[in-house]
């Protein structure tokens, strides 16, 4: 169980990484001067780009974590675990955000300003902490 572990918290910490850096190309994408086709397209294949490589990351992890959950014994967890599967699920959340964020910013219905998506870039770095402090400190 040990490696299952192991490689678990490497893909999340993968996973995590698209995650910070995602909305840092929205921030960027909504600063983009009208006119800047170029740069654009540019920043827009990079989103697209990290998007896909960020959901390869999370299959493994949340995969992973499955298989960790099943090994500690479904039902018998407690109160921090189901705290943490929570937390999960509000990250697979924000991914699924991020994604149909992507997709209003390629469209061009996105209003949002780069502002917006500055306070948007904070809430993977507080969703792992919630998860990390629930898994080490297993508070309850």
């Amino acid at each position: 169980m040990l490696w299952v572990k192991a490689f678990h918290i490497v893909f999340v910490a993968s996973w995590f990484a698209g995650l910070f850096y995602l909305p840092r190309i929205y921030v960027n994408l909504a600063m983009v001067p009208a006119g800047s086709d170029a740069e654009r397209a540019r920043l827009l294949l990079m989103a697209r780009k990290l998007l896909r490589f960020t959901t390869m990351l999370a299959v493994p992890a949340l995969l992973l974590g499955l298989w960790l959950w099943l090994g500690y014994g479904v039902g018998r967890g407690a109160g921090w675990l189901h705290a943490k599967l929570f937390v999960v699920l509000l990250v697979i959340g924000y991914h699924h955000a991020c994604a149909v964020l992507l997709r209003k910013i390629e469209a061009g219905t996105s209003r949002r300003s780069h502002t917006w998506y500055r306070w948007f870039n904070e809430a993977p770095v507080l969703l792992l902490l919630a998860a990390v402090v629930l898994a080490v400190v297993k508070p309850f």
